[in-house]
């Protein structure tokens, strides 16, 4: 018996811990949202405390990479300008681009000094890795991503990695079906490599959903060369939606 009512003490001492923790959060959400306490709380705590409560959320929105940087090429900001012209009429749609998955999430506040990233943001220095924007067209079942490699994306002297290839067709061809269908993952990727991407130059990434079947997701892309002279790579992808 003696045994068994130590443990009882202990699993209540366990509760005690989890309860007050979270009567902590529910606090810190509301002190977060502005809910203010009532007047005789308020009183309480307007004696003078030398302690700070830590700031764990930047007030600033996060910051958008599918917009221009300096490190655009002419032909880079000409594709992004008549993208943006498709845009007014509808017809195309600008996808914000953020370093963190938790920025995409609707009603999440942005985290300051966050140290997971997205691995095609993975970056702090502008034009040196992936450089790219996307563009949804949904009449088309569409996504569409300009994309400029940078040097520390090279594989073959000169050019591109592929699997720095492989990644953005995985991303532009992902980001078509998320916006389609909500949530998924990727089953199988086939990419077809044509012909290399020289570091710098600008390419398009064009991802179409072809079909629907059931949690099945049937994707096609091409990479072209920025004036649609060269074809790059070819790939298909297979997604699964999360959700049935």
């Amino acid at each position: 018996m003696g045994k068994r009512t130590a443990q009882e003490q202990q699993v209540q001492r366990i509760r005690a811990l989890y309860l007050g923790a979270t009567m902590l959060r529910s606090c810190a959400r509301l002190i977060y949202k502005g809910i203010a306490l009532p007047r005789q709380q308020q009183n309480l705590h307007s004696l003078p405390c030398s302690y700070t409560a830590p700031k764990f959320y930047s007030q600033e929105a996060p910051r958008d990479y599918g917009v221009p940087n300096t490190t655009w090429s002419k032909n880079l900001l000409d594709l992004y300008n008549k993208y943006m012209e498709g845009s007014k009429s509808g017809t195309w749609k600008r996808i914000p681009s953020y370093n963190a998955t938790v920025h995409y999430i609707k009603g999440v506040p942005p985290v300051r000094n966050r140290e997971k990233r997205l691995f095609t943001r993975n970056l702090d220095q502008d034009g040196v890795g992936f450089e790219y924007c996307m563009f949804y067209n949904k009449a088309e079942r569409r996504m569409v991503c300009l994309f400029q490699p940078g040097p520390y994306l090279e594989g073959p002297p000169g050019f591109t990695h592929g699997g720095c290839i492989a990644t953005m067709i995985d991303s532009t061809t992902g980001a078509g079906a998320v916006y389609l269908c909500g949530g998924v993952m990727t089953a199988n990727l086939t990419v077809d490599y044509k012909n290399p991407i020289p570091l710098g130059c600008v390419v398009i990434i064009d991802s179409k959903v072809e079909k629907i079947e059931g949690r099945k997701v049937f994707t096609s892309c091409q990479i072209r060369s920025h004036d649609d002279s060269m074809l790059h790579t070819e790939a298909t992808a297979l997604f699964i939606k999360l959700c049935p």
